[in-house]
Formats: C-alpha cells, structure tokens, sequence
C-alpha cells in the first residue's frame, strides 16, 4: 500500500509539535523557494530551484505546471523521474499529521508519468514508468507502471496491457 515511517506522540496533536519535527528555518526557507517556483513560468528554473535549493531528485525535461505544491517539510523526499508532467495545482505530500502520530514517506514518480490538475499524491506512494494519473484524484496507494488510474481515491480504470490493447486499437 504506501511505505511510511510512523512517530507517535503524546501530550498533543503531531502537528501541535511541528518544530520538534522539522526546523522552522528549513520550512521558511522551502516556503519561499515554493511560492517563488508555484510562479515561475519558466519550467528549467523550477527544476534548478527544487533541485538546488530543495534536494528533489527532478529528472530531465520534467514539467511542473503553474501552483504546484511540493511538500514544504520533507521536499528532499520526492524524487520524480525524466520527462514526467505534474500538472496544475498538484500537491505531493511526503508527510502527514494525524492526532497520535506522525508520518513520512518517499514519493517516487518514475519517467514519462502524466499526472493530471488537482491532484494529491499522498506519502509514501510510487507511481510507475509511463503512469497516467486522471485530474482531480487522490493517490492513496503505488500506481503500476503503465496504469491509467483515477478518482478519489483512485482505482485502476486500465492496466498496462489494456492501454497497450487501447493504443493499438484493439479491443478483446
């Protein structure tokens, strides 16, 4: 399903303890660097800037589009393949704060992946080579490779084999 460290805590909810968990200059400093590429237009820059300033693992020729929201604690923890489009508005999370605990997982999206506007990709999730996720879903569980999924929270509409039966134009 999804591959998460758990931390619980006492006393308070987890992200009552935000600061115990991550440095707040390291969240001022991912916040300004985000809000800075949420608006950039021009895609190399937002690369150079998660990959500079963030430590993503940003593949070539990868597309953010315009507002898309990395995970502002733990941006080090995503890692997106080559030639991969995350599309408008999309947050990656690689944490969650729950009542009694903490979570935090990797983000893997592997090459040639279109994930479609609005979408939340939740942590600890990898998304397969040539993966297509629809708009507007919540990805709650790994992708396969070749799946085209959708919804909230996203089922499988086709596996690799039936959109490689789609694209070729033939139906059994």
């Amino acid at each position: 399903m999804r591959k998460t460290e758990r931390y619980k805590v006492e006393d308070a909810n987890s992200l009552w303890r935000i600061y115990k968990t991550v440095s707040f200059f390291k969240v001022m400093k991912n916040f300004i660097v985000i809000q800075i590429a949420r608006y950039t237009p021009f895609l190399s820059v937002k690369n150079w800037l998660y990959r500079t300033f963030l430590r993503m693992k940003v593949g070539k020729q990868t597309s953010f589009a315009l507002m898309v929201m990395p995970d502002i604690m733990f941006p080090e923890r995503i890692k997106i393949g080559t030639n991969s489009i995350i599309g408008y508005n999309t947050t990656l999370l690689a944490h969650e704060y729950l009542i009694e605990e903490y979570r935090i997982g990797d983000v893997i999206i592997g090459d040639n992946v279109l994930i479609g506007a609005n979408t939340t990709i939740l942590p600890g999730v990898t998304i397969g080579d040539n993966a297509i996720v629809s708009a507007a879903s919540l990805v709650n569980k790994s992708v396969p490779a070749g799946a085209f999924v959708g919804g909230n929270p996203i089922k499988i509409i086709y596996t690799k084999e039936e959109m490689e039966q789609r694209k070729a134009g033939t139906t059994e």
